[in-house]
This record gives structure tokens, C-alpha cells and sequence, in this order.
């Protein structure tokens, strides 16, 4: 099979699991926590290393930022060879007693984005993968993580989550937002594989806090902290996949 033409791996680049942060920097802090990593291709947002943890190989692969991007990582990274995506990223939170460092593990996305919708109809619905599901949540009880587990939201756009679409997903109990799951997991469906996503939350719309808006950096520290967290509860359920 030929290079893909964005991620410019092939068949035989990269491993059966892959986990998928938006951030390329976020890769990096990956695959510092496992046993051994290697870079295997970079190119626009999209940066691709091999890893092993505990025995495990793993492909480390960065989204950017949105399902657009996503689905592209999606797309190839499923052409030469990988078949679980568990996607590690930050979200906000969507119901008030809910505090930044907070985990959350989706049970589905509603799609208030564009990229899926151009492979089905709205109403067909993005959830994960039980096994990848059910394995991140284990792996979180593991470590004795007190963790939120149910549906949240995928956002196309950042700066105009307006106070009427906030309350909204707060009256409908969704737990929070955030950019990509919607679209990983609506493909990964699609294509008869599996997905999941583990999210640190990075603010609280409900309380008024968007990311970046208590700290000079893109994160506050108690959120960076806890991203090492959702990393670590990630390659273990690598480990269990």
C-alpha cells in the first residue's frame, strides 16, 4: 500500500494500537512514559511515533486540533494497520461539580460538528467501543482514579459556545466538550474497529472558565499535572486491549 499522504507512514510503520492525543507535544509526554519509543514520521500537525509499555507496542499519532484533522489521522492510520484508536485529550467540563484535573471517559458524543456528518446521518449515533470503553474505565479503578463516565459533546467551534448552547448541553446532562471523539468514533465504527477516548477536564463553562483563561500557558498547572494522569490510565488500558 502507498504512503499515506498526510501522516506519510505505509503498512508495516506502525502497530494494531494507537493512541491519539490532539496536541504533537502531547505525543512527546507519551512516549516518554513508555519503555522505549522511536519517531516514525512528522509532517503538518500529524507527528507519529512507535512505543512499547509494559510489553505492549503502541502507535503514538497527534490529531491536531478537530474532527476534520482527526478524521484524516483516522482514515490512514486505519489503511496501514491500526485497529484501536483510544484518544487522550482535555475537554470542559459541562456540569458545575465538576473541577479541572476531573477525568472523563465518553460513553458517546453528540455531534455538533461537521466531519461525520458527511459520512452518515446525525442520528446515527458516535459511541465507543465497549472493550475500549470498559478498559479505560478499569484502568482508571486501577489506579484509583474517581473518574465521570458518560456521554459528552464534540464542538466544531471553540470561540462561539454561546450561554444558550452551554445550558443546553448542561440541562440535557452531557458531561462536557470537547473537539474530535464524535468523528473517531463514528469511523472507527463505520470501519468495524474500536475506539475510545479519556479526557483531563482543562475548565468549567458552566462556572465561567474556558481553557487558558487562569493561566498564562494554554493549560492551568493543575490540569498538566493531571493530563500524566489520563496518559498512564491510557497505556494501561493499551496494555489490556
Amino acid at each position: 500500500m502507498a504512503k499515506q499522504p498526510h501522516l506519510l507512514v505505509e503498512e508495516g510503520d506502525v502497530h494494531e494500537i494507537a493512541v491519539i492525543p490532539g496536541d504533537p507535544g502531547r505525543v512527546d509526554r507519551i512516549a516518554d512514559l513508555c519503555d522505549e519509543s522511536e519517531l516514525v514520521a512528522q509532517n503538518r500537525e500529524y507527528k507519529v511515533v512507535n512505543a512499547s509499555y509494559e510489553g505492549t507496542d503502541l502507535t503514538i499519532c497527534s490529531t491536531g486540533i478537530g474532527c476534520p484533522s482527526a478524521a484524516i489521522a483516522v482514515e490512514e492510520l486505519s489503511r496501514v494497520g491500526v485497529e484501536t484508536f483510544l484518544r487522550c485529550g482535555t475537554c470542559g467540563a459541562l456540569q458545575a461539580d465538576m473541577e479541572v484535573g476531573d477525568m472523563v471517559v465518553a460513553t458517546g458524543a453528540a455531534k455538533e460538528e461537521g466531519t461525520s456528518k458527511r459520512y452518515e446521518s446525525v442520528e446515527y449515533p458516535a459511541v465507543p467501543d465497549y472493550d475500549a470503553l470498559t478498559e479505560l474505565v478499569g484502568a482508571a479503578e486501577d489506579n484509583d482514579e474517581e473518574i465521570h463516565v458518560g456521554p459528552i459533546v464534540s464542538d466544531d467551534a471553540f470561540y462561539n459556545e454561546s450561554d444558550a448552547y452551554v445550558d443546553d448541553w448542561n440541562d440535557a446532562n452531557l458531561l462536557a466538550i470537547e473537539m474530535e471523539a464524535a468523528t473517531v468514533f463514528a469511523l472507527a465504527r463505520r470501519k468495524g474497529l474500536r475506539a475510545g477516548a479519556i479526557c483531563t477536564v482543562d475548565g468549567n463553562l458552566v462556572a465561567g472558565s474556558q481553557k487558558g483563561a487562569d493561566s498564562d500557558d494554554e493549560l492551568p498547572e493543575k490540569a498538566k499535572d493531571n493530563v500524566e494522569r489520563a496518559i498512564l490510565i491510557t497505556l494501561n488500558a493499551v496494555t489490556a486491549l
